[in-house]
């Protein structure tokens, strides 16, 4: 009964049952993970730093020199616009109208006075005429052109008269009171000959030395007016002759004095500050007022016009729709990254998994957007070029596909970020693909050169294709837009092969031009395994021979495998005589050795050669292809002898893990396929009479032991690539051990 009790029932039976988590149950639970949310982090990071650059919140001024708009531009906002000429003219009346400086010194005036005095008592002290100098008294007699000359009695009583009016303290003391009183106002305000600049009614004046005490004075005031001088000598002598005298000396000497003179840096200010008082006339442009008519280039006018427009309609928008346009940029950004995410994690999941990688590529992106936008200014207007470089670069380090996916990504952002239309994106996009699509193998240094030129058509191209869609007229600024586009894209070209060793060293990546260089034979380590070796160095080449058009044969890179295999053995030249290749006739040292330590011996030439190639600076890359050409196979030769020489035939207590190499196994196609250049290579010198199916049987019994051992199981290696692998291996090593005519006279060695 207990039993019976406690079986479930149906239902019971069917909730017991778990399914599977979904799909997105397992999504969730990845995201979850704490790398996945650092990478999150990372790219949440730079999105923000995308959408500060490109200042998302605010749309681009979208307009640029010569653009031939297809509909008229009117004022979306109200807005004004300085107006020079009419501010300029303003400043201009200011100017005029402002007052000049004088500094006043009644010095010459007084200094009149005395000379008047000293004239006076000169002729009251001579007893005639005679004794007078012809000059003193001549002065004092007003010439008439229309009477006749006087004659010398009428001089000799005119004289006398003179004398008689002047004679006396008391009497000179009025004339030169008279005369004071006469000149006392230009004592005070001033005395001016010139003309006067700037304001014509009033002047500024200031006691010499007082230039804080300047005063405003009328111009009039300041001016010579000799029937006021004599009046007041009229009104306080009241004798006509005397007068007359008096002002015959005085009117042709205050002609020519002047007690003013003009203070230039205080003038200058006056001018400055009036022209500074003056308020900025403008131009007022209100909603639907035509700023540009289609059909024309813009120019700089035009483009003042729309950018104040744009300043202005900018400054009516919202903090919402800031808010919402920067959150749409953020959005869409953030999308495209997922998309690409996305194809990362599918197509090439080690650029997500290595954190360096993954910074690296988020930060070029980053930085191509910056440079663009600053690039982008007038009048240089090269946006292309940052964008071409991205795209090189991505193609060259990692491929091309990936590179396309990235240029497309960039070219979008680019062009929302300045506020391109349609037609530009094209351009960009257009020619970015043009320039990836050409960069297969960049086997010389005009490699970037060249593929620049033809790009530089290509974009000139695109340029004419796009002002087509843009119902852009033909003419003389389109071809020099055209011709520009196409020298830019030729100096990405150039700026390209400059860069290349600077992008090899930072990115790690190995191009051909790096590979050929490595691979020359006046490699330090070559020199020294020819010295040390020359043996395996003879292997090392043949391998490199075989494996490269192996490699070439299943589109891996053959190059690459060609310089690997030249570096392979290089752990070989500290204990040279160890190995087979190098022993010639040489007793066998391992004849002495225990095959454990033989093993120990042939397995240390992997470690040795990767040290080497690290104190050398070797890439990872060819490092690679000395840790991994032998994977984990096992040293059959010792590895037999350790069994023969155990006391159990079956080899019981024979550890087969210590006569494996440490590995890893090759990891990549290329290493795969070096390592079986090497055991074929190795193998083929031991066949008696190398026919071709002798070969053929040899290189297919060594893929299928390698095979069945699993060491292609990391490689990505497929069976099709496999049996083409060896075929062109076949090929090679037939080739290399073709047979020779023998001559009548030939004998063997």
């Amino acid at each position: 009964m207990a039993a019976s009790g406690s079986r479930k029932t149906r239902s019971g039976r069917v909730a017991a049952i778990e399914l599977p988590p979904s799909k997105l149950e397992r999504a969730l639970a990845g995201l979850a993970r704490r790398d996945v949310l650092l990478r999150l982090a990372l790219g949440l990071l730079a999105t923000v730093g995308l959408v500060a650059i490109m200042h998302a919140w605010t749309p681009p001024f979208p307009y640029r020199a010569d653009y031939i708009p297809p509909r008229d531009l009117v004022a979306r906002a109200p807005f004004q616009k300085l107006d020079v000429k009419s501010t300029e003219k303003e400043m201009d009346l200011a100017r005029d109208r402002s007052r000049a400086v004088f500094a006043h010194d009644p010095e010459p005036l007084v200094q009149l006075r005395a000379k008047l005095r000293l004239a006076i008592l000169e002729i009251v002290n001579a007893p005639n005429l005679e004794s007078v100098k012809p000059t003193v008294w001549e002065k004092f007699v007003a010439s008439k052109p229309e009477e006749p000359p006087l004659s010398g009695e009428d001089r000799d009583k005119q004289f006398q008269q003179f004398r008689q009016e002047a004679a006396g303290d008391e009497r000179l003391a009025a004339i030169d009171t008279a005369v004071g009183l006469a000149l006392e106002r230009y004592e005070k305000t001033g005395l001016l000959r010139k003309p006067v600049p700037g304001n014509q009614d009033e002047i500024l004046v200031y006691p010499a030395g007082q230039p804080d005490a300047q005063g405003p004075v009328k111009v009039s005031d300041v001016k010579l007016q000799p029937r006021s001088v004599k009046d007041e000598l009229t009104r306080q002598l009241a004798s006509t002759e005397l007068v007359e005298h008096l002002f015959a000396w005085l009117q042709p000497k205050l002609a020519e004095t002047e007690t003013l003179s003009l203070d230039e840096e205080l003038t200058r200010e006056s001018r400055k500050t009036a022209a500074d008082g003056v308020e900025n006339v403008y131009t007022n442009y209100e909603i639907g007022q035509l700023l540009a008519p289609r059909g024309k280039p813009l120019g700089p006018e035009q483009l003042d016009l729309l950018r104040r427009e744009y300043v202005a309609a900018e400054a009516g928008r919202s903090w919402g729709d800031r808010c919402f346009r920067c959150l749409a940029i953020f959005a869409m950004i953030a999308a495209l990254f997922c998309l690409s995410a996305i194809y990362l994690f599918h197509r090439q999941r080690d650029l997500l998994i290595e954190w360096k990688r993954l910074i690296g590529l988020l930060a070029l992106i980053v930085v191509t957007l910056l440079v663009a936008r600053w690039a982008a200014r007038d009048p240089w207007n090269a946006e292309l070029v940052p964008v071409l470089l991205f795209g090189q670069i991505i193609a060259i380090v990692y491929n091309r596909e990936l590179a396309l996916l990235l240029s497309g990504i960039v070219a979008l952002l680019t062009a929302i970020a300045l506020g391109l239309g349609l037609s530009e994106f094209l351009i960009l996009f257009g020619v970015s693909a043009t320039v990836i699509l050409q960069l297969t193998h960049i086997r010389s240094r005009n490699k970037l050169i060249v593929v620049g030129f033809f790009s530089g058509l290509a974009a000139a191209g695109f340029t004419l294709a796009s002002a087509a869609i843009d119902e852009q007229p033909f003419g003389w600024t389109l071809v020099v837009d055209a011709a520009r586009h196409a020298g830019l894209t030729l100096a990405a070209g150039f700026l390209m092969t400059g860069l290349l060793p600077f992008i090899e060293r930072i990115f790690g990546v190995l191009t051909d031009i790096r590979l050929l260089d490595l691979g020359d034979v006046a490699h330090p380590l070559l020199q020294e395994l020819i010295r040390r070796a020359p043996s395996t160095y003879n292997h090392s080449i043949t391998v490199g021979s075989i494996a490269e058009a192996a490699a070439e044969a299943i589109g891996a890179r053959g190059l690459l495998v060609r310089v690997g295999a030249y570096f392979h053995d290089i752990g070989k030249m500290l204990k040279p005589g160890y190995f087979i290749e190098n022993q010639g006739d040489a007793v066998n040292r391992h004849e002495t050795l225990v095959p454990a330590m033989s093993t120990l011996v042939i397995i240390a030439h992997i470690k040795d050669g990767a040290n080497l190639a690290r104190q050398h600076h070797l890439p990872e890359a060819i490092i690679d292809f000395i840790l991994q050409h032998h994977g984990t196979t096992l040293v059959g030769y010792f590895f037999e002898r350790a069994k023969q020489r155990s006391e159990n035939p079956d080899a019981g207590d024979v550890d087969e893990s210590s006569f494996r190499y440490p590995g890893p196994k090759p990891q990549t196609k290329e290493a795969a396929v070096l390592m079986l250049a090497d055991a074929v290579e190795s193998a083929s010198r031991t066949l008696v009479g190398p026919t071709p199916a002798r070969i053929e049987g040899l290189v297919r019994e060594i893929a299928e032991r390698r095979l069945e051992d699993g060491q292609f199981d990391e490689s990505g290696l497929t069976l099709r690539e496999l049996r083409m692998i060896e075929d062109s291996m076949i090929k090679t090593v037939t080739a290399i051990y073709h047979g020779r005519l023998k001559y009548p006279d030939q004998r063997t060695a």
